[in-house]
């Protein structure tokens, strides 16, 4: 699709978000999702849809980075500033993925509110933002993105999770995203240790928004479930135990969950998960 078309609103928004997925270059990825997320701020994109058989299996990505799997990535200090770059590049990937989350989800999942559509398109943006400022800061270190290696576990769960919205909505904002609530404190306290205030500031900004992410996640979950008179709290359970069965990590970060969405029910049974994989 060209973009003309989107600048003159003649394109739905499901026909720009697949647009926006089908980018490759990170650049023109960020510029199109802040073109688009304006349009459709602004009321010039009609809700509608392009077929599923048009979506991609894979989204629009460059060619680099090289994608290996989790145990493949060298760990690395970040008492050096190669160790910092890495770190930077890591997340900086996890943002470029999410951007194409976001708008898969909009152009993927029919017929639900228009407030759903206001969330994941909001949510586009805020990624490309991140992903903006990280890049930002990959050049003041002399990298960018696709200079080293990353893996490709939020897409692997993406596709996993194409058949429904429900599960997406649990998997993928209240596993997988939800863990960068648990961790980001701690890579903050090491850059703050390390001296990479830019950094530090940076992760400050996307733990906060990072927050209202999955408590988007959760918003729609717990909608979809009322809507197919499911108990939220034992769904959720049942999908994580499905799918990520012995692979619950922590600590939790319990005040950043909690106002993402969780409920203290929901978070017993994930300390229980840990519990029990510790044991085993």
């Amino acid at each position: 699709m060209d973009i003309m078309p989107l600048v003159w609103g003649k394109a739905t928004l499901g026909e720009a978000a697949l647009h926006c997925l089908k980018v490759c270059d990170p650049e023109e990825k960020t510029k199109v999702t802040c073109d688009v997320a304006q349009l459709w701020k602004a009321g010039c994109l009609q809700i509608g849809f392009p077929p599923k058989s048009c979506l991609p299996d894979i989204p629009g990505r460059p060619v680099w980075p090289s994608l290996v799997a989790p145990r493949e990535l060298p760990r690395r200090k970040l008492t050096t500033v190669l160790g910092r770059a890495a770190l930077i590049h890591a997340i900086a990937h996890i943002e470029f993925n999410a951007i194409n989350l976001a708008w898969d989800a909009v152009c993927r999942f029919h017929d639900l509110p228009g407030e759903f559509y206001d969330d994941w398109v909001q949510v586009a943006l805020e990624e490309a933002y991140h992903f903006c400022l990280l890049q930002d800061h990959l050049h003041s270190m002399n990298h960018e993105y696709g200079d080293f290696p990353a893996h490709d576990g939020l897409w692997e769960m993406a596709q996993k999770t194409a058949h429904d919205p429900l599960v997406r909505m649990a998997l993928v904002p209240r596993v997988l995203e939800a863990r960068g609530l648990d961790v980001t404190p701690g890579m903050i306290e090491r850059l703050q240790q390390a001296g990479d205030l830019r950094a530090v500031l940076i992760l400050e900004i996307i733990l906060r928004d990072e927050v209202g992410h999955v408590g988007i996640g959760s918003h729609w979950f717990r909608y979809l479930c009322e809507s197919r008179e499911l108990n939220a709290e034992t769904t959720f359970r049942d999908l994580v135990n499905g799918y990520f069965k012995g692979k619950t990590r922590g600590p939790l970060h319990r005040e950043a969950r909690l106002r993402a969405g969780f409920s203290e029910a929901e978070l017993r049974m994930l300390d229980k998960e840990l519990n029990d994989s510790r044991l085993c």
